[in-house]
């Protein structure tokens, strides 16, 4: 089978096709035939910042082509999606059980990997920020691929005004297009009136205008891997808060959640509240110009890989 490799020698790496055995699912696992397989930020920025070698795994969607020894509850030729942590990047891939859900009828593979892995993570980070209705939302990345489906996770839990921040104005449209109040670009001096909460994907340099975007008593919700440094008396001065959000440890701790979480995202998919925008779907042979899209930011939603 064909599977996307980084090759970390040379300056700067590169990521190549090669052929490998397709692998045997161990206890627990599926061997899926990949169908569509997401392109995240921090896969690439792992690629970017490995001395060495590293799996490119992420969400997938396919059908299951084995069972590993002991899995019950699925069958060989079941549509599923969920999070790989070995290569994903290629015709087939080992899922684990534990992070496997169906993919209901009618709903694409594309559509599952753009839908599951990054609804997931907004609506999470949106929980962790506890919106009351009528409040004020600002949502960074706003049209990324989780950022896109946070705006309209904010409208539809009340959100009485919806910000997205965006990194070029280019993008202003579809961010409106998909429920946002008001667009800004991070480059402004102001980002508006004050906002109630404030749901990151950046990280970085981003934290310091964010938190100024807070009113007082405004929380913030970090779910990016960029990283970044909050000065404590800008959080003491306006009694603002900064809570850090990470998905594994939700479905590791608190899988009922987890999977209640996944329904959820489904139906409003499936009832038409919630709208999905993909960027492109990639080959696997340019798995490179995917990552660039990524890591340039000049994606407008999901970026796909298509085996």
């Amino acid at each position: 089978m064909r599977r996307v490799r980084y090759d970390h020698r040379g300056n700067p790496g590169v990521l190549r096709i090669e052929e490998v055995p397709v692998p045997e699912p161990g206890p627990g696992e599926l061997l899926v035939r990949v169908a569509a397989a997401g392109v995240t930020l921090p896969v690439v920025r792992k690629v970017r910042e490995s001395a060495g070698p590293v799996p490119l795994g992420g969400e997938v969607a396919g059908e299951v082509a084995a069972l590993g020894p002991g899995v019950t509850g699925f069958a060989v030729g079941d549509r599923v999606t969920g999070l790989v942590f070995g290569h994903g990047y290629a015709d087939y891939a080992l899922l684990g059980t534990a992070m496997a859900s169906p993919v209901p009828d009618g709903a694409s593979a594309t559509e599952a990997v753009a839908l599951v892995r990054s609804g997931l993570v907004a609506y999470g980070a949106l929980q962790a920020a506890r919106p009351a209705p009528g409040e004020a939302a600002l949502v960074t990345a706003a049209a990324s691929g989780v950022g896109h489906l946070a705006v309209q996770l904010a409208r539809l839990q009340g959100a009485g005004r919806v910000v997205g921040a965006v990194s070029d104005p280019g993008k202003a449209d579809l961010v409106r297009g998909l429920g946002a109040d008001e667009v800004v670009t991070y480059d402004r001096e102001s980002w508006g009136e004050p906002v109630d909460y404030c749901l990151d994907g950046v990280g970085g340099e981003l934290l310091t205008p964010a938190l100024a975007a807070l009113a007082p008593g405004g929380r913030l919700v970090a779910y990016s891997s960029g990283g970044g440094t909050v000065q404590a008396y800008d959080l003491l001065v306006g009694a603002k808060t900064v809570t850090g959000f990470h998905m594994s440890l939700v479905a590791r701790q608190r899988p009922l959640e987890y999977e209640a979480w996944r329904k959820e995202l489904w139906r409003l998919f499936q009832e038409g509240s919630l709208r999905l925008a993909v960027h492109a779907a990639y080959a696997l042979e340019d798995a490179a110009a995917a990552h660039r899209a990524v890591e340039s930011r000049a994606n407008r939603g999901k970026v796909v890989l298509v085996p």
